[in-house]
């Protein structure tokens, strides 16, 4: 494999997230807490996918940790995704967004900030990170979502 750099994606961070549609055509988004990057502003609820990880893997266990609700991986059905350079020396972004449709508990703000059940309509008119408003332009671009 000459040529070939078994450490290219040291450059790049693999970021999953999940669009849970719920009852009424309505979608949740996580407002993120204030003291963190982005803070204050919407997003589709997710986190890093770390080295050991497969992204449904990491997706069902950030949405754990950061919603308190149980989801298996069967349940999520990749729709979009989106990438970014690093900003100020950071690593660049990749999202993979999933959509999921089904699973157990009560989603809430675990990590702070707040959590919220929006239409396609609200959600274009929250303030959301760059990638999360053109995730969410890709999403509801798709009829059966939008």
């Amino acid at each position: 494999m000459v040529g070939k750099n078994p450490d290219a994606n040291a450059q790049w961070m693999a970021v999953v997230a999940g669009a849970l549609q719920g009852a009424e055509g309505r979608w949740l988004m996580h407002r993120r807490p204030h003291d963190k990057h982005h803070g204050g502003l919407w997003e589709f609820p997710g986190g890093k996918v770390e080295a050991t990880e497969m992204p449904k893997e990491a997706l069902v266990r950030e949405l754990a940790e950061e919603l308190g609700i149980a989801c298996v991986e069967g349940a999520l059905t990749p729709v979009a995704f989106e990438e970014t350079r690093g900003e100020a020396g950071g690593p660049a972004i990749v999202i993979l967004l999933y959509t999921i449709t089904d699973w157990t508990g009560e989603a809430a703000a675990l990590e702070g900030g707040a959590v919220g059940w929006f239409t396609p309509e609200e959600i274009a008119a929250l303030a959301m990170p760059p990638l999360d408003a053109r995730l969410a332009a890709q999403l509801f671009a798709k009829s059966r979502f939008g």
